[in-house]
C-alpha cells in the first residue's frame, strides 16, 4: 500500500495518509487466520501421502505470519514465498523440492496464478475455486487441457490426486 501510494502520489504522498496505510497495515496483521473448513483435515491426509510445498506470493513477513497463526505450517516440508507467480517459478520450484513439474500437482484458487502456469511448466493443477476473486486474477478455464481438474473443495485433491497417480502409471 505505501509503495502504491508513493507511485500514485509521485513520492508526495502526504505525512498523514503514510500514517493512516501504517494502521491499516497493523490492523491487518492483527487480524485472525482462520482456515477454511476441511482445510486442516485435507492438509493432514495430503501430507501423510505426499511431499507438500507451500508456494504464495507476497510480503515476505506477512505470508511467514499468516503461515504460523494458520497453525498449518507443519503439514509443509517446504515454503516457498515469491514475487511471481510464473511456469519458471513452479518448474525451479517443484524441480527443487521433488522429481520436477512434469511429477508435482499445484492447488489453488486462482487461474492466472496458480492453474496456467503450473499447467505452463508442466504440472497437473486443480482449480479449487474461491466465490472472491480479483478481477485481475480471472482467465479462461483450461477445461480441455487433461492435467486440469476443478474441485469443489480441498477435501476433493486427495482422491483426484490418487487418480491422476493411477492413470499415468
Amino acid at each position: 500500500m505505501l509503495e502504491t501510494a508513493l507511485a500514485v502520489s509521485k513520492g508526495q504522498v502526504p505525512g498523514h495518509v503514510i500514517t493512516e496505510i501504517l494502521a491499516a497495515g497493523r490492523e491487518m496483521m492483527r487480524h485472525p487466520v482462520e482456515p477454511f473448513p476441511g482445510v486442516h483435515e485435507a492438509l493432514e491426509e495430503l501430507s501423510a501421502q505426499y511431499k507438500l510445498i507451500l508456494i504464495t506470493k507476497g510480503d515476505l513477513f506477512h505470508q511467514e505470519s499468516k503461515l504460523a497463526a494458520s497453525g498449518l505450517g507443519s503439514f509443509f516440508s517446504g515454503v516457498e514465498i515469491v514475487s511471481e507467480k510464473k511456469a519458471e517459478t513452479y518448474a525451479r520450484v517443484f524441480s527443487r523440492h521433488g522429481a520436477g513439474p512434469e511429477h508435482a500437482a499445484m492447488a489453488g484458487n486462482s487461474v492466472r496464478s496458480d492453474v496456467l502456469p503450473a499447467l505452463e511448466a508442466g504440472s497437473y493443477a486443480a482449480l479449487i475455486p474461491y466465490h472472491l476473486i480479483w478481477a485481475h486474477e480471472d482467465a479462461p478455464l483450461p477445461t480441455a487441457h487433461p492435467r486440469f481438474k476443478e474441485l469443489p473443495s480441498l477435501a476433493d485433491l486427495p482422491k483426484w490426486l490418487t487418480e491422476v497417480a493411477g492413470s499415468s502409471r
